[in-house]
């Protein structure tokens, strides 16, 4: 998208002006996303960098494009960031003797593979049908499947089990079809 490379490019030579616009159309949204989510206005003003770093990092080494708005890739980015995030802390507080102490170079390759990950993920889920794409979205957020019966129209709970069954083999095959699966499962 054409936005997309704007900001991308703007990023990546550190356009003052750019980064202030960037700033401006989706730091706000990052911002209620973490406070709703346990989270601090200082931990979003952290994960929002995290989250630029790791977008110009990435695209220095391995350029790449971005299929959606910049912002929408943002907002993913910072998401995938806080749950990371969440989840070390939880790690941390849960488990007294395994401390993992992780470097930010480590950190941020982390998080770029996890990025590279989701994005996958998301093209495979892409060449699904809308009905498959229907059911598992419902199965994913966790819809009870008398839920999801009743929304589909399915006769019973049996049935959308069938079917999620089905999807989720079709969705593993095509993700496990592509060469890239092997690639970014190996990392």
């Amino acid at each position: 998208m054409e936005d997309s490379n704007y900001f991308l490019n703007g990023l990546i030579n550190n356009d003052e002006r750019i980064v202030r616009e960037i700033y401006k159309s989706s730091y706000r949204q990052v911002l209620s996303f973490i406070s709703n989510n346990k989270g601090q206005r200082t931990d979003a003003d952290d994960i929002f960098q995290k989250a630029l770093m790791q977008i110009m990092v990435r695209a220095k080494t391995r350029p790449f494009s971005i299929k959606s708005s910049f912002q929408a890739f943002l907002f993913v980015s910072c998401k995938n960031l806080w749950r990371r995030e969440l989840n070390k802390k939880k790690k941390e507080v849960t488990n007294d003797y395994v401390f993992e102490h992780v470097t930010e170079e480590r950190d941020l390759a982390l998080s770029i593979l996890e990025q590279e990950r989701w994005e996958f993920f998301q093209n495979k889920l892409k060449l699904i049908s809308d009905n498959c794409k229907q059911i598992l979205e419902c199965f994913f957020n966790k819809i009870p499947n008398k839920d999801i019966a009743e929304k589909l129209g399915y006769n019973s709970e049996n049935v959308v089990r069938q079917r999620v069954f089905k999807c989720k083999n079709k969705l593993i095959e095509l993700i496990k079809s592509d060469n890239k699966y092997s690639h970014l499962k190996s990392i």
